[in-house]
């Protein structure tokens, strides 16, 4: 026996051991010894504490295919294995009951032990020569695998995944963001279904969209979305689908500045659906006018759309729903019926001054305007309110925006400021006379969960992802702290940098909204079929 013993895969990560049998084995008997070979990944574990928390319900019963992890006691090991083959790949998160045994006497003297060491010579070099490439293929995957292609059953897993590992997440199990890091990302198969022109029905069910009203309530309130975006193609989609139920409508505004090959993916999967249509584009400037515009833009064909709407809510393509349809018409309608949700604050006095274009979107904690002065006097002597970009606002203001004079004069007045849309929307709506109007409102209204570096400490407990302009861009060890927030919606994603964020935020967001459905559900609706995780994922 010879075992080749790497200490480590990564920085405090769990032992790796890699282990390979020779007798002077003929090639048949080296192929069937091949296809036995495993990497071992070692995982302490607390006492009475499982990894994915499944202990001993009756719905967590082993299947045919695999089993769940076994309980564990205090200082045993689980070892989780992944199987050679990188299509066929296996990762047992569900967990090896014992460790090979053959591996246990590394530790042995004497000169017997030498002799066989010399005797299996050709097999140790053999077997160090697999661990390597194994070694290298796992932490240098091959370019191929950035592209994007269809789920199978034989492609890589880690037990029940991802909802196995989703579940743990959740739950803030401290080594499952390490395990992750050894499963294979999920290939969610998304832009295979784009690629190419086809038919609507594969699209549509290939791709999970839900396609009928879940409940007579939602059925009867109606919501218009507008919706940015200029990359993460793949991001966009999972957001839509989240998203999107058949009663609502959905412009798209569509930067210009983005790629050719990504605004025709987009218009082959808007084409499938009449109530999604594309805005007319323009190059959005960071800070400028343009963004204001878009919105605005998008506005104009909602209120002409043939589909009714009550509500309009604008998002970004790096944001994602923490709640369901059905959970955002019951906020709307318990707290702000018929009124605008606009979070923001009373500007400081003017000054006569250029405008000064340094700050990011203000927050609560820091009470921050893009502008701490203006060149200009704004228009019909209004009181000038700074506040968040995104908001929800009734059909009835939507209206009042387009046609109101001071609303049109303002939006003149806006060219000359930096990020106006972080004044214009809450301007607007402190005033008295306009419908939905909150003239006494402040930071209220629950949109969206943002953590901000500035904001660490007293509103969350720092970042898991990495930061972008001060903004976290969440990573998985947020996950736990984004489904506790009242939030409507998340932001910011970044899927080309960890697609399993997004991947267990989505399923998790399916499941609650079937869950929550009164009416049959369609088998294309699911992402995943039922399992004693399921259930852990919607808690």
């Amino acid at each position: 026996m010879a075992c080749a013993l790497l200490s480590r895969m990564g920085a405090g990560f769990p032992l790796a051991s890699f282990c390979f049998f020779s007798r002077g084995p003929s090639l048949e008997e080296m192929e069937k010894q091949e296809q036995q070979l495993f990497f071992h990944l070692h995982v302490r574990i607390n006492a009475n504490t499982t990894l994915w928390g499944c202990k001993s319900s009756t719905a967590c019963q082993a299947t045919p295919e695999r089993e769940p992890l076994p309980r564990k006691t205090q200082g045993e090991e689980v070892a989780v294995a992944l199987p050679r083959s990188p299509l066929r790949t296996r990762a047992a998160l569900s967990g090896l009951k014992e460790k090979n045994s053959n591996c246990s006497n590394q530790n042995a003297y004497g000169t017997q032990n030498m002799s066989q060491l010399r005797a299996t010579k050709p097999g140790l070099l053999v077997c160090v020569a697999i661990c390597i490439f194994i070694f290298l293929y796992l932490k240098s995957p091959a370019p191929e695998e950035a592209e994007e292609v269809p789920a199978s059953p034989g492609a890589v897993e880690c037990g029940f995944y991802p909802d196995e590992l989703c579940s743990a997440l959740f739950q803030g199990k401290e080594a499952a963001p390490q395990i992750a890091k050894f499963c294979k990302n999920p290939q969610t198969g998304i832009l295979a279904y784009l690629r190419t022109p086809g038919n609507c029905s594969r699209i549509s069910q290939g791709l999970h969209f839900i396609t009928r009203p879940l409940s007579a309530e939602e059925g009867n309130f109606s919501l218009a979305y507008i919706i940015t975006i200029h990359k993460e193609l793949t991001m966009f989609v999972q957001l839509l689908r989240a998203i999107y139920v058949p009663q609502n409508v959905y412009c798209i505004h569509v930067d210009e500045k983005a790629p050719k090959k990504y605004k025709t993916v987009v218009q082959r999967l808007v084409d499938c659906f009449e109530n999604i249509f594309i805005s007319k584009r323009q190059k959005v400037v960071h800070a400028g006018l343009t963004r204001l515009q878009a919105d605005i833009n998008c506005m104009k064909e909602l209120v002409h759309s043939k589909f009714q709407w009550n509500y309009v809510i604008n998002l970004c393509g790096q944001d994602f729903p923490i709640k369901t349809n059905k959970e955002i018409i019951h906020y709307i309608r318990s707290k702000w019926n018929d009124k605008n949700i606009t979070p923001g604050v009373i500007h400081p006095p003017n000054i006569k001054s250029k405008a000064i274009r340094s700050h990011p979107e203000p927050s609560p904690a820091g009470n921050v305007s893009p502008n701490k002065r203006f060149k200009h006097e704004p228009p019909h002597n209004l009181t000038m309110y700074f506040g968040s970009a995104y908001y929800i606002l009734t059909r009835k203001f939507v209206q009042f925006i387009l046609t109101d004079a001071r609303a049109k004069d303002m939006l003149q007045w806006s060219k000359d400021i930096h990020s106006p849309e972080q004044h214009y929307w809450v301007t607007l709506n402190r005033l008295k006379d306009a419908p939905g109007a909150t003239p006494d409102a402040g930071w209220e209204g629950n949109i969206r969960a943002t953590k901000r570096r500035t904001e660490e400490g007293s509103i969350h407990d720092g970042c898991r992802g990495h930061y972008v302009q001060d903004i976290c861009v969440y990573g998985l060890g947020d996950l736990p702290w984004i489904i506790k927030s009242p939030s409507l919606f998340a932001n910011q994603f970044e899927p080309s940098t960890d697609p399993l964020v997004v991947t267990c935020l989505e399923r998790r967001h399916r499941l609650q909204a079937l869950r929550q459905a009164e009416v049959p559900v369609e088998p294309h609706w699911r992402f995943q079929q039922e399992t004693c995780f399921n259930k852990k994922l919607t808690q």
